[in-house]
């Protein structure tokens, strides 16, 4: 049997991967079968948010018995079809074909072409020489911005021992001053915003100390959510530093929203470009973007591209975290061409000695993006009631045995562990439904918004009873006193989730909103106004496509937190399965987390990585400046 037929005997492809490879026999019918099924494979990898199929090992896609072609034979074939491009160096745009062959992985060439023209525009944006003053005269600024640990009580013994300032924020802070593309990576409450706040005041007090005027700042994140949170920790940060007595008119110029990626780059309604591209750059001098870790292949590049030459790129995430839902694992490529970021290059650290000191050094630094990162570890944002970082960290480590040792009872506190058959809505402690119901009851849109992140339910798959579609089907039959199985009705309470951009209504892919009548009692859904204040109504006829938000994946969750998480895991194990799922969905938890999932389930999970099929990072490899 063919392979083409047998992988579609065993339904291992979608009706668009099959009609791919039938479209190449169409146009070739002497194409030979492997082609085929590696260009229907090549589809299928973009799917499951692959940015490439690699032949020399197909079961990490489609994990079956099947008689797979030898890979040196398979890759071979490829490099000898007419359908199938390979290109002379990883720069060079690929031929007219339907499929790239470059590195040993199979793209869709679109697919290929996005690694490329990103890596092209990272390494563009990183090679920009930083413009500005002599560091001296914000040295001052810094030092009230980020006292030396050296300083203050215990700093005379810790200077005896020849313990030197490392300061991870501080780091981060002086290397915006030198690179133009800067990656701060860390955990939850490792202070990211923090830091970006501090950083941006000290890029506003160098214009100053230029007499220039200060640099135009966009804010950005994925999803409203994320958006809103980032806007509203950087005027936390910026509160504490007026406490410190940092200058208004610094502070002033810091800014006070943030956007989604789409409504920063403009979208054009029926169309996958965007307004803002590289012919007609953003204007602004320095972008920040929070949730890196969430972000597409297809989108990093066209946000890359609308980056204006001399203009500063700086990315936030958590490298533990999930990877994007769409094609590309970005964040974790560019990472990989960053190296662990712990130290800096000898270059920085001399330019940086007036504001660091004797800060440590990285010698002989490889090429690549290495002294373009930072890692935070210190500190972490957690209720009072809440510790979850030793949690988190066995998580991350993929430590099964601790893992499970601080889920038992008594371990952490307000971390509970529940049996996969547990049943979240009958758990008295939990109070599902109750805090559902007291939603319906709420008389203004914006405050119920706001109590919807108190508690929510996260899966880990989308289907089957365990999954986000089982379990909204049986809360809305509870909420609503319908069947399960019922067409959605609309009723007070309901909690909605866009699955779909609506350029028109501002309405983007993971907004949530909640149905609640207007002072007439027409029952309409509300969502939050961009920069959460207020919220705004529309028709449930008008709305795009949507689910229900009782529970939501993991993957949707991403960017948002909640009081109070019930993490609901399958009875069994499941390819989906991972640790950064698993760390990605307690991170969301604020001040209480219950996990619900076997033993050797959760033990499996830990043993797996959610690692996608790329070619970004050794394209990032070479020297960037």
């Amino acid at each position: 049997m063919s392979l083409l037929r047998e992988l579609n005997r065993l339904k291992a492809l979608r009706p668009l991967d099959d009609a791919l490879a039938h479209s190449l026999r169409r146009l070739d019918p002497d194409t030979h079968d492997d082609v085929l099924a590696a260009a229907a494979l090549a589809s299928l990898a973009v799917a499951q948010g692959h940015a490439g199929f690699d032949p020399a090992n197909p079961r990490r896609l489609v994990d079956a018995d099947v008689a797979w072609p030898q890979a040196d034979a398979w890759i071979a074939q490829l490099a000898a079809s007419r359908f199938v491009a390979t290109p002379d160096t990883p720069e060079a745009p690929a031929a007219s074909a339907p499929l790239v062959l470059e590195h040993g992985l199979l793209y869709l060439r679109r697919y290929r072409e996005y690694e490329r023209r990103l890596a092209l525009q990272l390494r563009r944006i990183a090679s920009h020489p930083m413009a500005g003053t002599g560091l001296d005269a914000i040295a001052p600024l810094f030092a009230q911005i980020f006292p030396s640990p050296l300083e203050g009580e215990g700093g005379a013994q810790r200077r005896e021992r020849g313990e030197q300032h490392d300061d991870a924020q501080a780091r981060a802070a002086a290397l915006a001053l030198r690179r133009a593309l800067l990656l701060v990576t860390g955990g939850p409450g490792t202070g990211k915003t923090t830091t970006i706040a501090r950083l941006l005041v000290l890029r506003i007090a160098q214009a100053r100390a230029d007499a220039v005027a200060p640099p135009r700042i966009a804010l950005a994140a994925p999803t409203g959510r994320a958006a809103d949170r980032m806007a509203e920790s950087l005027r936390q940060a910026a509160q504490g530093l007026r406490a410190l007595g940092i200058d208004d008119g610094l502070l002033d110029a810091l800014p006070t929203g943030a956007s989604t990626l789409h409504r920063l780059l403009g979208v054009i309604p029926e169309s996958p470009d965007f307004r803002h591209h590289a012919g007609h750059p953003l204007p602004l001098d320095l972008l920040v973007v929070d949730e890196a870790s969430m972000v597409d292949l297809p989108l990093m590049c066209k946000l890359a591209e609308a980056v204006p030459d001399g203009a500063q790129l700086i990315l936030l995430g958590d490298p533990d975290q999930l990877p994007s839902v769409e094609a590309g694992d970005v964040l974790a490529a560019i990472l990989e061409a960053a190296g662990a970021g712990e130290a800096l290059r000898p270059d920085d650290a001399d330019a940086l000695q007036p504001l660091l000191g004797d800060a440590p050094r990285l010698a002989d630094a490889p090429a690549g993006l290495h002294g373009h990162r930072v890692h935070l570890r210190r500190g972490w944002r957690q209720h009072d009631s809440l510790q979850l970082a030793p949690l988190a960290e066995a998580v991350r480590a993929g430590d099964a045995a601790r893992t499970l040792d601080l889920l038992r009872p008594g371990q952490l506190a307000n971390v509970h562990r529940h049996e996969a058959d547990a049943d979240p809505l009958q758990d008295p402690a939990l109070g599902l439904l109750a805090h559902f119901r007291a939603l319906a009851a709420a008389t203004d849109p914006a405050v119920a918004l706001r109590q919807t992140q108190r508690l929510r339910l996260l899966t880990a798959l989308r289907e089957g009873p365990h999954g986000a579609r089982g379990l909204n089907a049986r809360i809305e039959a509870a909420l609503s006193g319908r069947r399960i199985g019922s067409p959605p009705a609309w009723y007070p309470g309901r909690l909605l989730l866009v699955t779909e951009n609506t350029y028109r209504h501002g309405l983007f892919n993971g907004d949530v909103g909640i149905c609640l009548p207007d002072a007439e009692g027409a029952l309409l859904a509300w969502f939050a106004e961009p920069g959460g204040h207020g919220a705004r109504a529309f028709h449930p006829a008008a709305l795009p496509a949507h689910d229900s938000a009782f529970a939501m994946t993991v993957h949707k969750a991403q960017g948002s937190e909640f009081d109070t998480v019930w993490l609901q895991l399958p009875r069994q194990d499941a390819r989906v399965l991972s640790r950064e799922l698993l760390y990605t969905g307690i991170t969301r938890a604020r001040a209480a987390l219950h996990v619900a999932g076997g033993a050797e389930v959760i033990a499996a999970a830990l043993s797996r990585h959610a690692s996608r099929v790329s070619g970004l990072g050794w394209r990032l490899s070479a020297a960037v400046g």
